[in-house]
């Protein structure tokens, strides 16, 4: 069964079995639906033909999603799913059973006994704590299940920025990095994507002192079915603690973890 039939399969399913739906609302979806299943990024010319709908009805609904933070508009035409759709999944992320598998493998875990370990989901250009073991208050830092902090600061939050292209990155930050949280943030797009680079050369990503000062985390990704991350993982303790020894088994031991979560979800191993 080829992509193109799958995606327009998916387009049709609102049309056969919603009839009562709010017209506009279930156009919008259908849109949604296609841009979210192509193969590549579809132009408003290919969303129309997609849809089966009048090419200034389809721009219409793309201008609205696109201001809604639904959509995204590329600067050569074409489309993609837009960031504000990333609150939705990771509400949904949230009661699924990543909380309750990353639980079941820190619990059965003997490496680096009572170290502070979080679970992380991306929300937009924050990293939103969903789960958190704590040894106690680092550096004067304390994790919080609920807590937001800015991405491009934290382990987490930069294992999940790795995968995004510079231009993906720069339209999250069109106005530059937030403020820094300590002397060590970073603190412009170009010194984050040497950071990014290094993530993706490492396969795990490092806050030394961005957040907290004294306070380092080592992160990686956990990835869903299609290998993309869902969540990230970081392991925190006070920074110039470990030898380069040291560090590099925390952080093999970090991947690991991660890879086996990853592996749980779906993910190949």
């Amino acid at each position: 069964m080829s992509s193109k039939y799958n995606q327009r399969k998916a387009v049709s399913v609102i049309k056969v079995q919603n009839k009562k739906l709010v017209p506009a609302l279930g156009r919008g979806v259908r849109l949604l639906d296609f841009v979210a299943t192509s193969s590549s990024k579809p132009t408003l010319t290919e969303l129309a033909s997609a849809v089966d709908l009048p090419k200034s009805t389809v721009h219409g609904l793309c201008s609205t999603l696109t201001e809604l933070g639904l959509l995204r508009r590329n600067s050569d035409g074409t489309f993609q799913i837009g960031p504000h759709v990333m609150q939705w999944a990771n509400s949904f992320t949230r009661e699924t059973s990543v909380v309750r598998e990353f639980a079941q493998i820190w619990d059965a875990e003997s490496f680096l006994p009572g170290a502070t370990v979080t679970l992380s989901v991306l929300e937009g250009a924050e990293i939103v704590y969903v789960a958190a073991r704590n040894s106690g208050t680092i550096a004067g830092f304390n994790f919080r299940i609920g807590m937001r902090l800015p991405a491009v600061f934290t382990a987490t939050g930069k294992a999940f920025l790795s995968y995004l292209t510079e231009p993906e990155i720069r339209a999250l930050y069109p106005e530059g990095l937030p403020s820094p949280m300590t002397p060590f943030s970073v603190s412009n797009v170009s010194d984050l994507m040497r950071q990014l680079r290094s993530v993706q050369q490492q396969g795990y990503s490092v806050d030394n002192q961005e957040v907290a000062e004294g306070m380092a985390c080592i992160g990686a990704p956990v990835l869903n079915a299609q290998n993309q991350p869902i969540a990230a993982i970081a392991v925190s303790l006070l920074a110039n603690t470990l030898s380069k020894e040291e560090l590099d088994e925390v952080a093999a031991s970090v991947r690991e973890i991660a890879r086996s979560l990853s592996v749980k979800l779906g993910a190949l191993a």
